[in-house]
C-alpha cells in the first residue's frame, strides 16, 4: 500500500505542464510588472508556486475517501469563513474578499470553496440511489450549491460564484440526467433574468454585459479594458514584440496586466506563436486530467478528476475570451499564470486531489 504514495508515483507529466504553464506566468508577470509598483510580484507568484508543490503533496497524503467523509464539516467551515469575509474582509476596488493574514498576505476564501465543492459533489453522486439525477437531487444541488454562490455574489465576486456551476454541471451531466430536467431549467433561468438583472447584478456588472454586447459605447469607461486588450491581442502578430516590449502593456494603456489581463499582455508580447503554445500546454494538463479520471479506481475519484477539469477548462475559455472580446469582463483569473496567492494555491491543492486519486488506482 505504501508504494502507491511514494514520490515518484506522482503524475509527473501533469506536474511538469503546471510548472510549464508556473514559468510562463512568472515571466508575464516579470514582464507585466517592471517599472511599476507591482514590481516584487513575480518573486511572490514563485512563492506562491513553491507553497502550492507543498500543498499539492501534502492532498495527496489523505486518501480521498477520508476527506469525502469530512465534507460536511468542510461545507460548515466554508460557510462560515464566506459570512466572515462580510464581516471582518478587506475591501480593495470596491470588493470585499479577503480576510488579512499576518505577513501582509490575504486569503481568498472563495477560491477555496471550489476544493470543497469538488469533493461535495463528488460525495453526493457516488451516493445517488437511482441511476440517475432525478428532480429532488437537482434540487438539493442547486441549495447547496447556491448558498455559497450567493455568499460570494454579495461580496460582490460574480465572476467566482459562476466558477463554481460547472464543478455542478459536470457532476450532474457525468451521473446522467433526464432532459426534460434540463429544459426546465433552462427555462427557469430564463424566467429569472430579468429579476436577477435588476434586483442582483450591481451597476457595474450591468455595464460590462452592456459594453460586451457594444464595446464603444463607453470607450473611455466600462469598455476601456476591451477596447485596450484587444488592441493588445492584435499588435502582437504572428512573433510578438518581444519580453517587456509590448506597447500596450509598458506604456500601461493595458489594466491590470499581471492579474485577469495577463493573457492579453502576453499575446502582445509572445504573439500567435506564444498563444498556440501557451493554449496547448492549457490543453495537454486538461488531457493529464481526463486520463486520471479514467483510470480512477472508484467513481468518486472520477467526479473529482473531472470536476477539476471542468473548472479549469471554465476559467480559461472564459478568461481568454474575455480579453479577445468574446465573453464579459468577469475578473475570472487564468489558472497557474496570473499572479495572486489564493487562486494559485488553490489550484495547486486540486491539482493534488486528482493525485491523490492516482496515487489509489490500483488501491482495492
Amino acid at each position: 500500500m505504501a508504494r502507491y504514495r511514494t514520490i515518484r508515483d506522482l503524475d509527473w507529466p501533469l506536474v511538469a505542464i503546471a510548472l510549464a504553464i508556473c514559468g510562463v506566468g512568472v515571466l508575464q508577470i516579470y514582464s507585466a510588472t517592471h517599472g511599476t509598483i507591482w514590481h516584487d510580484a513575480w518573486w511572490k507568484q514563485i512563492i506562491y508556486v513553491t507553497a502550492g508543490l507543498i500543498g499539492m503533496w501534502l492532498m495527496t497524503r489523505v486518501d480521498y475517501h477520508t476527506l469525502l467523509g469530512q465534507v460536511p464539516l468542510l461545507y460548515g467551515i466554508t460557510l462560515a469563513a464566506l459570512l466572515a469575509v462580510l464581516l471582518i474582509g478587506v475591501t480593495v476596488f470596491g470588493s470585499r474578499r479577503w480576510i488579512p493574514m499576518p505577513g501582509g498576505f490575504h486569503f481568498q476564501v472563495s477560491e477555496f470553496a471550489k476544493l470543497v465543492l469538488v469533493l461535495l459533489i463528488a460525495r453526493y453522486m457516488t451516493e445517488l440511489k437511482g441511476e440517475r439525477v432525478e428532480a429532488l437531487d437537482l434540487l438539493k444541488l442547486g441549495g447547496l450549491v447556491g448558498v455559497p454562490m450567493l455568499l460570494v455574489m454579495k461580496q460582490p465576486d460574480l465572476g467566482t460564484a459562476l466558477s463554481y456551476l460547472p464543478i455542478l454541471a459536470a457532476g450532474v451531466l457525468l451521473a446522467g440526467v433526464r432532459w426534460q430536467y434540463l429544459a426546465a431549467v433552462v427555462v427557469l433561468f430564463a424566467l429569472v433574468m430579468p429579476l436577477g438583472w435588476r434586483y442582483v447584478l450591481k451597476d457595474y456588472q450591468r455595464d460590462r454585459l452592456l459594453t460586451f454586447v457594444d464595446p464603444g459605447r463607453d470607450p473611455r469607461g466600462s469598455g476601456y479594458q476591451v477596447i485596450q486588450s484587444q488592441i493588445a491581442v492584435g499588435s502582437g502578430g504572428m512573433w510578438g514584440k518581444g519580453v517587456t516590449r509590448g506597447y500596450q502593456t509598458q506604456l500601461r494603456f493595458l489594466p491590470v496586466p499581471h492579474t485577469d489581463f495577463i493573457f492579453s499582455a502576453f499575446s502582445e508580447e509572445h504573439g500567435f506563436v506564444g498563444v498556440v503554445v501557451a493554449l496547448g500546454l492549457y490543453f495537454l494538463l486538461l488531457m493529464q486530467i481526463v486520463q486520471n479520471a479514467q483510470t480512477a479506481p472508484d467513481r468518486a475519484g472520477m467526479y473529482i478528476c473531472m470536476g477539476v477539469g471542468a473548472l479549469l477548462m471554465f476559467h480559461v475559455l472564459v478568461n481568454v475570451g474575455m480579453v479577445v472580446g468574446r465573453m464579459p469582463v468577469t475578473g475570472i483569473p487564468l489558472p497557474l499564470m496570473s499572479s495572486g496567492g489564493s487562486n494559485t494555491l488553490s489550484m495547486f491543492l486540486m491539482l493534488g486531489l486528482v493525485n491523490n486519486v492516482r496515487f489509489r488506482r490500483f488501491v482495492n
